[in-house]
Parts: C-alpha cells; structure tokens; sequence
C-alpha cells in the first residue's frame, strides 16, 4: 500500500519561536527553550543538531513511504526557505508548504515571494496558542482582517490553506471561524491539523467541532493524535476513537494519514504510528488506500 504522510517537518538549523521564547537545538536532538524548559525534538540517530530532508527521507524509505508534506511550526522556526530547497531537491518525494506571519507588515510581499519564487502550492497558519501565532501574538479571529487579504491570495491562486487551531482549551480553537472562511472560498482547499487536536473524555467537543466543520471544502490531518492523548500507548484508543467518530460524521474520503515527525517519533516509532488505524477495522481496504495515499495526493499534489 502506498503511502503520504501528510503533517512533517524538516529544520535546517532549529530556531522556533512562540510562547516560551526562542527555541535553539543544542545537542543530542534536544532544544531549550528561553525559559530553560528542554525537550527532545528529534529521534535518536536523525540528527543532532537539526532534521534535514536527507533524515526524513532515510525515515520514509525505512517505512516505505513514498511522498511526504512539509509544512511550517513555529516550534522548529519558520523553514521557507530550506523546504523550498528540499521540494526542489526531491520533487517526487516532498510537497511544502509555506507560511508568513500575518501581523508582519510586509507579510502580503513575503507571501507572493514564497508563491512566485519559491513555487509553493500551500499555505499553513499554525495559530494554535501552544505552539503558534496566538502564543506569542494578541488573540485574533481566524476570519479577521488580520487573514483575509491572505486568504484572498491563497484563493485566488487555487492553493490549499492549512490551519493548526489547537485544542479546545485553547482562545486559538475557532471551529465556526474555520466554516465560515469555507463558507466564504468555496474553492480554496482547507485543512484542520490534528483531527481539531481530540483530548481524552472529549468526544462531544470533538463532535460538535466535526459537524460544524463537515464541509465540501474541509479536510483533515490526522497528524500528531496519539501524541495528543499522552500518556496513552499503542494503539492509541482516544485517537482512534476519534477517527472512527471523523469517518461517520465527515466522511473517510476527508481524513488524512499524517505523523507530525520528527517529535512524535521520540515518543514511539514511525512504524506503530503508521500500523494503529490499520490494525483496527475503521475502514474498508478501499477507504484505508483513500486516508493513507489518495486523500493527500489529491489535496497537495494535484494542482
């Protein structure tokens, strides 16, 4: 079976900012953040000091998977400029996506940069208040007008908008925000990270967010879920339970395979991370090729 993970990350050097500060590699895949917390960000043997595009490679072959996504976190920095590299370098192995920070003055002038020169086809907005723009920005709403001369680029160049909202705890959560910039670009592709980031014993949140977000124009990653419900273990019940649930109210043929490398392959390997939906009875064979493969290719690589 063939597969994309659809939600990775290459950094080239680490340098994420957000709620903690800076964040900066140093040594033995971990990074420090400014107020000192330290986290490891990149699996054993992958690399020391970054991730480049030749590890996530060396993972995706280890595990047989043909194509990645790289999109954009402000936890590794913003990486425009190296995963452009990496797309060219291997076009038949990565899609990236690029990003810019809304509140940037010249951010439109940047945004047609990374769309005219550097050749991206998708752009993510992390705006989560974890680990994106509202942890380290004034909250702001996602169907604003902070984003909307943004949202009038990406529509009008026929690109895939990513959003990272975060989970429901969070000022960041804009589920209804997210319909009506569907609503408003019925043509723009959009996807919503992390399934809408399910916590444990949080299925009717989750309900309402898949259901107001049951859309033509709406898909999901489902990058990251077993990470999400720590300290859970293989295979992971809170995440599939919410897959199960994302198939009967959205529909299997909106849901993406995805794993959010390289953190979430410090806390288990890439392996059980492609094998948990596939070990349960979620989907038919035919539904299971759309949420591993065909679901992202249609999203990101056929344009």
């Amino acid at each position: 079976m063939k597969i994309i993970d659809a939600h990775a990350h290459i950094a080239k050097p680490i340098s994420g900012y957000c709620r903690r500060g800076e964040l900066r590699a140093i040594g033995g895949g971990k990074a420090r953040w400014a107020n000192g917390e330290v986290m490891k960000l990149i699996p054993e043997g992958y690399g020391d000091m970054d991730f480049t595009a030749e590890a996530a490679l060396r993972i995706m072959d280890e595990n047989n998977v043909e194509k990645s996504v790289l999109v954009q976190g402000s936890m590794y920095g913003f990486q425009n400029e190296y995963t452009a590299e990496a797309v060219k370098k291997y076009p038949d192995r990565f899609a990236g996506a690029c990003t810019v920070d809304p509140f940037a003055k010249n951010c439109l002038e940047t945004l047609d940069r990374m769309i005219g020169r550097l050749g991206f086809r998708s752009v993510k907005f992390e705006t989560s208040s974890g680990g994106g723009l509202m942890g380290f920005h004034n909250d702001f709403a996602l169907d604003g007008a902070e984003m909307t001369s943004i949202y009038d680029v990406i529509s009008k160049k026929s690109m895939t908008l990513i959003l990272d909202i975060g989970d429901y705890t969070m000022e960041s959560y804009q589920p209804v925000a997210v319909a009506k910039i569907a609503m408003r670009y019925p043509q723009m592709k959009i996807v919503v990270c992390h399934l809408l980031a399910p916590l444990p014993h949080c299925e009717t949140i989750l309900q309402q967010g898949l259901k107001e977000l049951k859309r033509e124009n709406v898909w999901f990653d489902t990058a990251a879920l077993p990470c999400i419900a720590a300290p859970e273990v293989y295979p992971y019940p809170t995440a599939l339970n919410a897959i199960r649930m994302a198939k009967d109210i959205v529909g299997a043929d909106k849901l993406l395979w995805g794993t959010d490398m390289p953190m979430t392959v410090t806390m288990d390997s890439y392996q059980h991370l492609i094998d948990y939906v596939a070990s349960e009875k979620i989907f038919t064979d035919a539904e299971l090729e759309n949420f591993y493969y065909k679901n992202a290719h249609g999203v990101y690589f056929d344009f």
